[in-house]
């Protein structure tokens, strides 16, 4: 198949799980492209062009650091096609981490939904990904019960409200748009700059109070979903904990969590039945779970990683069954010819 994974930039973009999955989809023989945000052309008059990169089919490293770095090399191959051509587009690409980039945001999922309509498969679901595109309010259409209290809001006085109103007089303040543990911050009793903090966050947009879980002291857990379905291989799961760093509430890798192991619990298992559902009505089909004890925390829709960290505690990569999984739709979309839609064959099995 040809496939292209949509990116922040392919020049700068890191070893992380994008690279992955691109390094074992050329493993198993398939023509893989990489784009950059910026790299879609629209015409009036014919299918929207994309300038791709790519590495040689001769390339022969399964290591995904190497294909990283053939991909980057000035002797990568780089070619205009018809994005029409293409059987899948998988956008890939974080709008978080474009800063000072506002066009580039949301240009991956614009131009997407117009390949879509092109009859590429696009995953996740280009009108999906649009509609959860800021995922912190999609999260917020999920069932209460597997939710911390929470808050949206620009308002200083409905949080401070909020804060009040907290058993243990503790609260997690955080921007509406954001990710990678950036600008998050814990208040408790004893925080003196709150409405500093709070006046900074809705200068930025909207700001989320949450509830403070105590079993969050000791991070979270990173569940990745394909299909609707934990990802499992060896009979082992593809969920990793992310161990907080010393002093540090937060768990995210970018601020020094670590990794560890973690099995699937009951608790867990809820989360993902009352979750599954509407993630595979809406096309959603790789999504990654934030869990805290008996809580979703946080869902990814737009660019779910952590598999560069299975390895350090004995997981297996998973990306093989990624591809394998994306290999069945494309089968699918050709055996149907047209009965099926994005969206149902984005989630299909």
């Amino acid at each position: 198949m040809r496939i292209c994974f949509v990116l922040n930039d392919v020049q700068t973009e890191k070893n992380g799980t994008s690279i992955a999955l691109m390094s074992m989809a050329h493993q198993r023989g398939h023509e893989v492209f990489a784009i950059g945000v910026g790299d879609f052309t629209f015409h009036h008059d014919k299918p929207i062009s994309i300038h791709t990169t790519s590495v040689a089919k001769s390339f022969k490293s399964k290591s995904p650091a190497k294909y990283l770095e053939a991909l980057q090399d000035k002797k990568a191959k780089t070619k205009t096609i018809d994005s029409s051509t293409l059987d899948v587009l998988f956008i890939r690409n974080n709008p978080t981490e474009e800063e000072g980039r506002q066009w580039a945001e949301q240009a991956g999922v614009a131009f997407g939904r117009m390949i879509q309509q092109l009859n590429v498969l696009v995953l996740n679901d280009a009108y999906a990904l649009s509609h959860a595109f800021i995922d912190k309010l999609y999260f917020e259409e999920l069932p209460q019960e597997i939710k911390p209290d929470s808050i949206i809001t620009r308002d200083k006085e409905l949080i401070l409200e909020f804060w009040k109103n907290q058993k243990n007089k503790k609260m997690v303040l955080k921007p509406l748009e954001g990710s990678g543990g950036q600008d998050v911050y814990l208040i408790d009793e004893h925080e003196k700059n709150v409405n500093q903090i709070i006046t900074h966050l809705s200068s930025q947009g909207y700001v989320i109070a949450q509830e403070y879980l105590p079993a969050g002291k000791d991070g979270d857990v990173r569940v990745l979903l394909v299909n609707g379905k934990v990802m499992e291989q060896d009979g082992k799961m593809a969920i990793i904990r992310r161990v907080s760093g010393e002093g540090e509430f937060r768990s995210n890798f970018s601020v020094g969590a670590t990794a560890d192991s973690s099995d699937l619990t009951p608790a867990m298992q809820r989360i993902i039945d009352l979750t599954a559902p509407k993630l595979i009505r809406d096309g959603l089909f790789f999504v990654g779970l934030d869990i805290v004890d008996d809580k979703l925390i946080e869902i990814n829709v737009l660019s779910p990683g952590g598999m560069d960290r299975f390895k350090d505690i004995g997981l297996p990569p998973f990306t093989d069954k990624i591809i394998e999984s994306i290999e069945r739709k494309v089968e699918f979309k050709k055996i149907y010819a047209g009965q099926l839609a994005n969206r149902t064959l984005a989630t299909m099995e």
